[in-house]
Parts: structure tokens; sequence; C-alpha cells
């Protein structure tokens, strides 16, 4: 029998790697002398970066950077080969960077996410991934841009505030200083945020709550952005407002686009890729996956659908071991996952689910294998 396990972390109690001892430790018990492959996941957003160095076994870079409210602190960007780096932007603009009394995106910036993609482009790496989740940020991407060497002005030239409250004074946008390795360099974007940059369902009025902006500041800043886009549109000739994506991360995403010519991509879809995940399925029996919790949003590019989905072609058979299971998660069922167990085994908090989140997840995983074990007993 041979298992490969591919779960992602449970945010908060069990790392990737936790879950995969765990796994080897039951399977070994039901099926003695099984054999085991594993590879962490993650699905684009925070903890990406260290799966990917793990898997390809990269290094990080820590670099001196401008924080969210431009305080002077340091992040890190992960190394996978010798072409090819990968930026997390909540490492440098992070909303758990910014103390909660000091939350206002029209002050916040990407500045910093700008510093690590120049550090790599200046270390030679001419393919960047960058995860864009998790951020403080409200900037459109001015920070991040202004930091590679575009200069956003106001009507007497002169540069704007680089961070939300900017965004309404921009007049002009002067491209000729960018950084030069630019246009010699591959920017893929991993983002699942379908969101466009401006309207109800945009960057603003969607993310800026949470990263502290009261109704007036949500005026203000949306204001900015239909600015920033008018702008745009003219140095660029298309309207970017209404493009799916183009809101992820407080509209980062749209200046990648824009300025660097980012490509966006699947979170999950960059992990399998990177991780040679269709090769690792070769000979494997079962795939074993998981995550913190199964809802509707699961078979919507999480990592439960990627490897579902990945196994399926194959003809192999998904088991999913996750800490809750809402509705909706039995979509999944169509995504290739035949089977999904919950780690949850009585009436209890979650405080005491998080406690025991290891003992817990060992005898699911156990059920799950012993279900196997029978499923592979029934004549075929």
């Amino acid at each position: 029998m041979k298992f490969l396990f591919a779960p992602d972390s449970f945010k908060g109690s069990l790392s990737s790697k936790d879950i995969i001892q765990l796994l080897t430790e039951e399977a070994e018990k039901v099926f003695p002398g099984c054999e085991c492959v594993s590879v962490p996941m993650a699905d684009g957003g925070e903890g990406t970066m260290e799966v990917l160095v793990d898997i390809n076994n990269g290094k990080f870079v820590k670099v001196p950077v401008k924080g969210p409210l431009f305080e002077d602190t340091e992040a890190v960007y992960g190394v996978l080969d010798e072409n090819t780096a990968i930026i997390e932007m909540a490492a440098a603009s992070g909303l758990p960077m910014v103390p909660a009394d000091k939350r206002d995106p029209l002050n916040t910036t990407t500045y910093g996410t700008g510093e690590l993609i120049k550090h790599a482009l200046d270390s030679g790496y001419r393919n960047i991934i960058i995860g864009v989740g998790g951020s403080a940020t409200n900037d459109g991407g001015i920070g991040c841009m202004g930091a590679l060497g575009v200069r956003f002005l106001d009507k007497n030239g002169n540069e704007v505030y680089l961070g939300g409250k900017g965004l309404a004074d921009i007049a002009d946008i002067d491209v000729s200083g960018i950084h030069p390795a630019v246009k010699d360099s591959r920017f893929t974007v991993m983002c699942d945020v379908t969101f466009p940059l401006l309207g109800p369902n945009g960057a603003t009025y969607v993310f800026g709550p949470q990263k502290g902006a009261d109704q007036p500041r949500l005026e203000a800043l949306e204001a900015g952005m239909t600015n920033y886009v008018k702008v745009i549109e003219k140095l660029t000739g298309e309207y970017i407002g209404d493009k799916p994506s183009t809101g992820a991360a407080g509209g980062l995403s749209a200046a990648l686009m824009v300025f660097l010519k980012a490509k966006l991509q699947s979170g999950i879809d960059t992990v399998l890729q990177l991780s040679d995940f269709d090769k690792k399925l070769e000979g494997v029996d079962v795939v074993i996956s998981g995550e913190g919790r199964a809802d509707h949003q699961s078979a919507n590019g999480k990592v439960l659908y990627g490897v579902g989905t990945s196994a399926a072609k194959r003809g192999i058979p998904a088991v999913a071991i996750v800490g809750s299971m809402l509705p909706g998660a039995e979509s999944l069922y169509n995504c290739g996952i035949t089977s999904i167990m919950t780690t949850i085994n009585g009436v209890m908090s979650i405080d005491d689910a998080m406690k025991n989140a290891s003992e817990l997840f060992r005898g699911a995983a156990y059920r799950s294998l012993m279900l196997i074990k029978a499923g592979y007993g029934l004549k075929r």
C-alpha cells in the first residue's frame, strides 16, 4: 500500500508537518510496511512561502523594509531555485503588523512589499511569485510600485503620499524609472480573490472595514481609487476598475498586473505545480489530505479541491480529514474527494478542540485508515 499525504495546516493548532507525522505513524499501525510519500500543501495564503521553500529545499532571505506604517522593520522572502523567488506581501505589509488602534488604510502602504521585490530583482531572480493575502493596505499598490521606481505625481508634479490617502492626489504616473530588470522578469500573482478594484464588491468596501476604515474613510478611499483608475486609463488606455481580481490586497494585484505585467494564477495550482504533485502521484493507492475547516469555499480553489481533482485525474481515491465540516463541504465530493472525516469526536468547545488537536487528529486518522482497510477488503 502506497499513501500520499498532502495536507494543509490546521491554522493555530497543527502544521502540515505535524499532520504528516501523525498520518505516517497511524498508517504504519493499520498497514504495517506501507509506503508513505508526503508533500505539505498550502493554497496561496499565509504559510505558502514556507511550504514551497521546504518542498524545494530553498532558503529565506531577510531584508530591512518599511512596514505598513513606514516603520523600520525586517521581512523575509523565499528562494526556490537560482531563478525563482517567492514573496508573501503579508510579510512586509500584513494586517497583524499594525496595532489595532492604528489600523487606518488611508495611512498604510505596500512600500515594504515593493522593497522585497526590488531586493529579489537586485539579487538576480527573474521569476517572482507573489502571494497577496492578509494585507493591511488599500493603496492600490502605489507604495509597492513606488519602491520599484514608479513615480505617482500630483497636479504640481510632486510625488504623492504612497498610501491610501495618496490615491486622490494622483494626476500623472511616471514609469520611466521603473526597475530595469522588470522587463526581463516574469511575475506571477497567487490570488483566488475575484473581487474587482471598484464598486460595492470592490477592494475598499469589501475589505476596508477589517483594515480599520469607517464609513467616511471608505468613501474617501473609494474616491481616491476611482481617481487612480482614471489616471491609469489615461496612461494605458485600459479601464481596470471592473476587472476580476484587481481588488485583491487593497488593489495591489491591480498594480502588479498593470506595471509588472503579472499573471494571475490560483494559489493551489501554483503549489501543485512547484511541488511536482502529479509526479508524486505515480504508483499511489490512496491520497489523504486535509484542512482545518471544510465548507462551501473548500471546493473553490482551496487545498482539498486541488488535491482531489489532481488525484481524480489519475483515478486515485482521495480522503479528507478536517477539523470541522460546515454546510457546503459536500461539494468536495464533486472534486475528487471520496470521503470526509472530522477530527471532532464529541461535544466540545473550540478551545478544547484546539488544545487537543494532535490527539483528535490521530483518532480521525486511525478511523479513516481503518475504513480504507475495510474498503480494500471488500470483494471487487
